[in-house]
């Protein structure tokens, strides 16, 4: 098939069947969503959103779009505006990945960056206050808002949802990181409407607040947020995982050594969570167990596979753990 544009060509991503040492009594799938256009999971929200502001009236070719993004989401909404001729605002901070921020840069018609952190020593609720300040300062403006917008759960209800229920007879565990909640919102919905025994497992960072944990500074874009996303309302789970940064960037590594995926941290985050949910386990027949992996590692080469950086997170783990 011949596409007219790159940003055509949203879903299909490969499902890889993973044999992995010490999972040997699952079924181990991973969902490569690195393989949309802009190179993650986003590429779906941005575009199914997108179209329908634009379907529906809401938005116009004079509306300013909005949007607070760690990376993948302003990446993936920088590419659609620009293709559309619509004008986007990316409000970004410190920990945006200088890959992501060139792009950024060069695809939207302005990009903010907050430099005061939050309580909770992440700077989402800055970036969050930046947003509403326009709110109120520009005329014609509109949030996106991947927070609470419906339509960020709808669109992954009705693409990545749906994949992997057409790509697998049979569906036992989906494990996915949550950060803006929308993909854990419409994609588990889908799976526990053709599946209803599927288990639906969160990974979150430690450090994130999303379900009730201490917050402290992360490091690790994409994963986590300082503050409860209300789309997180229409998620349906059965269990949270944990993972620390240690632990993301050593499965992300293993990840490539291992299994040829350059991937990005949340993948080895929710790889990880895989690792510990399973280790020791037995059951009577393999179950389906489909991991989500979002993003891949190319715009992660600064850090999590850049040595000096890791060395550097370890330095501030061994001080917290001797404090």
């Amino acid at each position: 098939m011949v596409y007219q544009s790159i940003l055509s060509k949203v879903g299909n991503t490969p499902l890889v069947h993973m044999q992995d040492a010490g999972l040997e009594q699952v079924k181990l799938y991973a969902k490569m969503e690195g393989f949309n256009p802009t190179g993650s999971v986003k590429d779906r929200s941005a575009a199914y959103i997108l179209e329908k502001l634009l379907r529906s009236g809401t938005i116009n070719q004079d509306t300013i779009l909005i949007e607070s993004s760690s990376g993948n989401f302003g990446v993936a909404l920088s590419s659609y505006c620009k293709s559309l001729g619509l004008n986007f605002w990316c409000v970004v901070d410190p920990n945006i990945s200088p890959e992501n921020e060139m792009i950024i840069r060069r695809l939207s018609d302005n990009l903010i960056k907050v430099t005061e952190p939050d309580h909770s020593g992440g700077y989402l609720l800055t970036r969050i206050a930046v947003i509403q300040r326009l709110l109120r300062d520009l005329p014609n403006c509109y949030w996106i808002n991947q927070y609470g917008n419906p339509l960020n759960a709808e669109a992954y209800y009705n693409s990545l949802g749906t994949e992997i229920c057409e790509q697998l007879e049979g569906i036992d565990y989906v494990f996915l990181g949550v950060s803006s909640g929308g993909t854990l919102a419409g994609t588990s919905r889908k799976v526990k409407e053709r599946y209803p025994k599927a288990q639906i497992i969160a990974v979150d960072m430690q450090g994130s607040v999303i379900f009730g944990g201490i917050p402290r500074k992360r490091h690790i874009p994409g994963i986590g947020s300082s503050m409860v996303p209300d789309i997180l309302k229409q998620a349906l789970y059965d269990d949270v995982i944990l993972v620390d940064e240690v632990a993301t960037i050593e499965h992300c590594h293993r990840l490539l050594t291992k299994h040829y995926m350059y991937t990005g941290g949340s993948s080895g985050s929710v790889y990880a969570a895989v690792r510990h949910y399973f280790a020791g386990r037995v059951f009577p027949e393999p179950p389906n167990v489909v991991m989500i992996f979002p993003d891949r590692g190319e715009r992660y080469a600064s850090t999590i596979y850049n040595e000096a950086w890791c060395d550097s997170i370890y330095d501030q783990v061994n001080k917290l753990e001797t404090v």
